[in-house]
């Protein structure tokens, strides 16, 4: 699903990844976070998809909501875990969202 996102400017943080083998908790954990995120002040939406690439978007209103998600207990452990245990490579990307445009069919 797209996310809908308000007129801009806004933020995209752009996290893309590789996995190591195996879930090992990496979906319960994926999911969870997806839940804290949305209840965190300033976030905007997710987008995420995954093959051998994994690329998720999280869109926010500010960089101070960005900061305070990267700072959030529980997503700390869960970015502890993922460069130990579940991904073989990761980048994170910050981009300020300047213009967006899209079609929706009905």
């Amino acid at each position: 699903m797209i996310a809908p996102t308000p007129t801009p400017p806004y933020y995209a943080v752009i996290f893309s990844s590789t996995r190591t083998e195996g879930d090992n908790g990496y979906a319960e954990m994926a999911n969870l976070m997806v839940e804290l995120a949305s209840q965190q002040e300033g976030f905007l939406g997710v987008e995420s998809a995954r093959n051998e690439l994994g690329i998720t978007v999280s869109y926010w209103k500010d960089l101070d909501s960005i900061k305070k998600w990267r700072d959030q207990s529980e997503h700390t452990i869960a970015r502890n875990k993922g460069r130990s245990d579940w991904y073989q490579s990761f980048k994170t990307r910050i981009a300020k969202v300047e213009r967006d445009y899209g079609f929706e069919r009905e």
